[in-house]
């Protein structure tokens, strides 16, 4: 048996059994290269990460850096690489750049704020952020600005504050980027750093000048005290923007033929932020702007990035007239450039300024319409907006013609935004009743199957309140469903019409058109068609059949006919159509004397828009204000238990009793007048509120008690907006207490309709157990005139009623 060699032997064997170098980054991306599939590389990536877990275990100084680094690129190709995270820490804790520079990277890409090894990192960057070479500094300053919790950012803002003051350009640039982490990170250490912003603006160095207004920007975006304090440095700000334009050629500074359009944009968000709602500030940089709005170069890329922030900031702040016409000619151009993400900025920045700026946004009408056609959808949505925004009572019969076009030609997604547009727009500037029938004509027969559930009674009520042009559209309807039922909304509104108006359709009185001969088997040969066709829908159905059982009062010859069909869908499957015409068979038999005055013509609708404490009646885009009649109280009051008793009827367990306060005069009749005792009663409920109300956008609480449990209040909200553009994706949410259970149903839908046409109606219901006072905090979400917009709101007027 051979004997067992010395310790020293043992060693040299295992030394001799270590593992061989590991392979070169360059070597491993290229390996990876190769790869034909992807499982060929995740084999290659596996067996490379056991290669590095091993090395780590063996703790090889050596290659603990080209290890970290392989494991880098493994990270940014999407596979795991959180067992480096401690090899990272080592090699910012080594005295070698290169592991530093790893380390510091590998802790930027691997670690974020919710790892617990920032405590052994706040040390490492400490002594770096006071290292004696500036680059071990920068890479402290870097690591801190990009991952430095809140804890970190207390920690070391102090060093941070004294490299901010110090005379390196290099150190200064990165301090102040870092310092703009630990402002959003700790708000309150904002005045930590503003001694140090003192000379900032005076430093010549691009890089430091640059990074320095991005730290007054946000210092001014979240203090309104930062933004007063800074307000005084416009001047100096002007100064430097007006160097840049007017300096000469830098080839260090030079991008496309334009000095450093990086700071140029970055003063001009700045100036935007100190001139909004300042008019001195404003005055102070109106002249500049103006000079950077004509003397900057168009024809590259660079040149309109800086046109674009000269026209947001002539926007935001209090300019004069001259320049915001300036601007908005700017954006004009932009609408003939080639590049399509510019176009799409200008429309966005004009549907924004349409508002403020109207006369000088007509001026590029022409160049609006023009997108329209653009192959691009995000640009042809942008232009579909902004031209409904540019509709008035003078361009009204024009913009129409161009946006029935592009209805007619458009992708199916835009149909039914843009039917919904004509629609509003045509009830707002309509020039006459008998163009406002043909233009909502026209778009049920374009894309009458996009149209919202909306646009049928809106039209009928229209066509019912013209009351002149009942023959023309009746006969207008009738020949466009002549054999095509596709377009469901057009034949529900013309199988309407035809059951109102059939009589004068077979007299052949229209005025405005040659007339039609037409008798009434080929108006019921229509109906009836309607109502067996495939394409029908069940409420088109309904529709139909409600039709022909009204021309059984206008017609004289084909009643028995009628009453054949209705009885015939007695039997229909569809329960709707059946209960339809079992109630219309009872009318034919039973109740036939009541029949004429039941079918009889609608009378004139007239739509009510609730504003405040006026209600504006509205006819055909026509609106009036008009105070509502309050008739005075009658002169006795029912007695206490009659009231009483039509509570208990109505399930009035949860309605307040109506208590006489003055002796009765009126005796309660033997029969029970119904029409006097509502007349008479009073019905103290629950009063409503308002519970929000900006931007146009309303929203009103109206309250009921649970009949089944006293502690749940029912609340239904109902938003309306009055702006001229619908609000879309609308998402309202509310929170209350812990005292409180709350409750939110699915709302009625998710579009709010423009110019108050409609509202959105939620039910939400909360129990309040302990009958605390009631108070909650709403957030609303909804996209508007192309912009995101979110609110918060808390509601703390809820009335003792909804809680006691």
């Amino acid at each position: 048996m051979k004997p067992l060699g010395t310790v020293q032997d043992l060693q040299i064997s295992f030394s001799s059994q270590r593992m061989p170098a590991p392979i070169r980054l360059r070597e491993l991306i290229r390996t990876i290269r190769t790869a034909r599939t992807q499982a060929e590389e995740r084999e290659m990536i596996q067996k490379e990460c056991a290669a590095i877990r091993s090395s780590f275990r063996e703790e090889d100084n050596t290659y603990r850096c080209r290890n970290v680094a392989k494991l880098l690129y493994m990270h940014m190709l999407g596979y795991p690489a959180h067992f480096g995270q401690l090899e990272c820490l080592k090699l910012i804790a080594s005295q070698k750049f290169t592991d530093k520079r790893i380390g510091y990277l590998g802790a930027m890409l691997l670690l974020d704020e919710r790892q617990d090894v920032h405590l052994l990192m706040t040390n490492c960057i400490k002594n770096d952020l006071n290292h004696s070479t500036q680059y071990v500094q920068g890479l402290a300053l870097c690591t801190l600005g990009c991952m430095g919790s809140s804890e970190m950012c207390r920690d070391l803002a102090g060093e941070v504050e004294k490299l901010l003051k110090t005379s390196n350009s290099y150190l200064r640039k990165k301090a102040a980027l870092c310092a703009v982490h630990v402002i959003r990170k700790v708000p309150e250490l904002m005045e930590m750093f503003l001694p140090a912003t003192k000379n900032l603006l005076n430093e010549k160095n691009h890089g430091v000048l640059h990074t320095s207004v991005v730290l007054l920007t946000e210092m001014c975006e979240r203090s309104p005290d930062m933004l007063a304090h800074f307000r005084k440095l416009v001047p100096q700000l002007v100064r430097i923007l007006k160097n840049l334009i007017m300096s000469g050629y830098s080839p260090e500074h030079d991008v496309s033929g334009i000095s450093d359009p990086f700071l140029q944009v970055r003063i001009l968000r700045l100036l935007r932020i100190l001139g909004r709602n300042d008019d001195d500030s404003s005055e102070a940089m109106n002249d500049i702007l103006a000079q950077v709005a004509t003397n900057t170069e168009t024809s590259k890329n660079v040149g309109n990035a800086i046109l674009y922030e000269t026209v947001l900031t002539i926007m935001d702040i209090k300019s004069e007239s001259g320049l915001r016409v300036l601007a908005i000619n700017i954006l004009g151009r932009f609408l003939l450039n080639n590049d399509k993400n510019i176009r799409y900025v200008a429309l966005t920045s004009l549907l924004k300024t349409v508002q403020t700026d109207h006369n000088a946004v007509q001026r590029h009408r022409s160049t609006i319409v023009d997108c329209l056609k653009d192959l691009d959808v995000s640009i042809k949505r942008r232009a579909m907006e902004l031209s409904f925004a540019l509709v008035n009572g003078n361009n009204v019969r024009g913009m129409m013609k161009e946006l029935l076009y592009f209805l007619d030609s458009c992708e199916p997604e835009f149909k039914a935004d843009c039917a919904s547009g004509i629609f509003l727009a045509a009830e707002k500037y309509a020039p006459s009743k008998r163009w406002h029938i043909d233009t909502i004509m026209r778009v049920l027969t374009t894309a009458g199957s996009y149209v919202r559930d909306d646009a049928v009674p809106n039209l009928i009520q229209l066509i019912t309140n013209s009351v002149e042009m009942h023959a023309y559209t009746v006969q207008r309807l009738y020949k466009a469903i002549l054999g095509d039922y596709s377009q469901q909304p057009l034949v529900q509104v013309a199988s309407w019409c035809i059951g109102e108006y059939g009589d004068l359709l077979v007299s052949g009185q229209c005025e405005e058109e040659e007339p039609i001969q037409v008798t009434e088997d080929e108006v019921l040969d229509i109906l009836e068609s309607v109502l067996i066709s495939n394409m029908s829908a069940s409420v088109t159905r309904g529709y139909a059949l409600t039709a022909i059982m009204k021309l059984s009062t206008r017609f004289t010859c084909t009643v028995n006919r009628i009453k054949k069909v209705v009885s015939i869908y007695g039997s229909s499957i569809d329960v709707e159509l059946q209960q339809r015409a079992v109630e219309y068979n009872a009318l034919f038999k039973k109740y036939d004397h009541m029949r004429p005055a039941l079918l009889e013509r609608m009378p004139v609708m007239e739509k009510i828009i609730t504003n405040g404490p006026t209600e504006i009646v509205q006819t055909n885009g026509e609106t009036e204000p008009a105070v509502l009649e309050t008739k005075p109280p009658p002169s006795g009051l029912q007695p206490a238990s009659q009231a009483n008793d039509l509570l208990d009827l109505l399930g009035g367990t949860d309605i307040t009793p109506v208590i006489p306060t003055a002796p009765t005069s009126k005796p309660a009749s033997a029969g029970g007048e119904l029409l006097d005792l509502l007349g008479d009663l009073n019905l103290t409920g629950i009063p409503s509120i308002t519970a929000y109300n900006k931007n146009g956008l309303k929203i009103d609480f109206t309250f009921e008690r649970s009949n089944t449990n006293p502690s749940i209040t029912v609340i239904t909200i109902q938003a309306s907006n009055s702006t001229e553009l619908d609000m879309t994706d609308f998402v309202f949410q509310a929170a209350v207490p812990k005292t409180f259970q709350l409750q939110l149903l699915s709302p009625s839908s998710s579009v709010i309709p423009a110019f108050n046409s409609g509202t959105i109606t939620q039910v939400i219901k909360v129990l309040n157990p302990q009958k605390q006072q009631l108070r909650m905090r709403i957030k609303l979400t909804y996209n508007h005139k192309g912009s995101a917009m979110q609110d918060l709101a808390e509601v703390n007027n809820f009335p003792p009623q909804s809680w006691q």
